[in-house]
């Protein structure tokens, strides 16, 4: 990762200056160019200043805005928040970087153009809230918005994360159990036979994946890895992206579980973006990119394009298909009530709620799978090694 420093200037002609974490100069660009920025100069490092390549993860921006919202709410000075709020700070580079927005504050620039100076290290969705606060003069409430909004986020990842524990556990318990079977089991019953050619077939395969385990195991190694790093760049190439994003949502069993989850934090981040009083246009672009699925980008790119040019919101979402029905049906009573953020909210807390058991129910998906898996794999085992058991038992009797 690489940090670039540039120089700006935005829609308003104001020159801007910031800093932008990317992978190359076409990622940069391309993300100066969702920010509506025009480039005038910038640079490039490979490690940066040390502070704006640490990134803020949703249980930090949680405590962050939680403390600002309090703060503010209780009379203090935006500047005297920010300076109390560096000091709350137990990691160092974390705290380099509200040092340095507290300073810029302290000099008279805006809040949200200090965080853009660390976008690397703030989300663009925290940013825009933070300027449309500032220009509505009601940063304390977004503040508390952003702090709820984190904390859902937060809740929900370490959801999937709870509930891939055990997934986990018993995946790692499959691969010790073949591995054993395969190295140390499966050896010893095959010395049984006196006639190695006279293996049943299963058993020959058997013994084949055993001394290719035992003696040959690297080229396994090496196999795993470069799957491993296939895979990521594959992701990285655009239209296998796409694909692979459009999987995601339409794909058999886990489609409709993963769009549950999408409608949750795309419900969420609109209703914060448009209660606060940000352009529809704009509420769209940046409430779709939250979900960093490629293909739900493409399709939003044409529900930006039919509402400039005066379609419904509702019908726009709906023609893309991404969605279920019942919550295309919500926007248009919002939309005619004149009520889309309330009604967002309520929606939004409703497929919150579905995510935690749209988790649960992709977890119980993978846990049979893995079961069937190590069963499928250890009965094989047996039946490979019966006739050598078979065999012995024999030869006991015979004596």
């Amino acid at each position: 990762m690489k940090s670039y420093s540039y120089i700006a200037q935005d829609a308003r002609h104001k020159n801007v200056k910031g800093v932008i974490n990317a992978e190359n100069e076409q990622e940069f660009m391309q993300k100066i160019k969702e920010k509506g920025l025009l480039v005038k100069d910038y640079s490039e490092s490979a490690s940066g200043d040390g502070k704006s390549l640490y990134k803020f993860n949703t249980k930090e921006l949680a405590f962050c805005c939680r403390q600002l919202s309090a703060m503010l709410t209780s009379g203090l000075t935006l500047v005297k928040a920010i300076d109390i709020l560096t000091k709350e700070q137990e990691n160092e580079k974390a705290r380099a970087i509200w040092q340095d927005v507290y300073e810029n504050v302290q000099k008279g620039e805006s809040f949200s153009s200090t965080l853009e100076m660390h976008s690397g290290s703030f989300p663009d969705f925290l940013i825009s809230m933070v300027g449309a606060g500032e220009s509505s003069g009601s940063l304390d409430i977004i503040m508390q918005r952003m702090s709820d909004h984190y904390a859902k986020e937060n809740k929900l990842k370490n959801t999937v994360r709870g509930a891939m524990v055990y997934p986990m556990i018993l995946l790692g318990l499959c691969i010790v159990i073949v591995l054993f079977l395969f190295i140390k089991i499966m050896p010893a019953f095959i010395a049984m036979y006196d006639d190695p050619s006279k293996m049943p077939f299963l058993t020959k395969v058997m013994q084949a994946i055993s001394d290719f385990l035992i003696h040959r195991w690297y080229i396994l190694v090496a196999i795993i890895v470069g799957i491993v790093f296939a895979v990521r760049y594959a992701l990285k190439v655009p239209d296998l992206r796409l694909k692979f994003d459009r999987l995601l949502i339409k794909g058999p069993g886990f489609g409709p579980l993963i769009t549950k989850i999408y409608t949750g934090r795309f419900g969420r981040t609109l209703s914060n973006l448009y209660s606060s009083g940000i352009p529809m246009v704009e509420c769209l672009e940046k409430a779709s990119r939250i979900l960093g699925n490629s293909y739900v980008d493409q399709k939003f790119e044409g529900v930006i394009d039919e509402v400039k040019q005066g379609e419904s919101l509702s019908a726009a979402i709906t023609r893309t298909e991404i969605f279920e029905p019942m919550f295309c049906s919500v926007i248009y009573v919002g939309e005619e009530a004149g009520a889309l953020d309330t009604i967002l909210e309520k929606t939004a807390d409703y497929y919150e709620e579905e995510s935690d058991s749209a988790v649960q129910r992709l977890v119980s998906m993978v846990e049979p799978v893995l079961i069937i898996f190590m069963g499928v794999i250890i009965a094989m085992v047996v039946i490979g090694i019966y006739p050598a058991l078979y065999g012995s038992f024999e030869s006991l009797e015979n004596e």
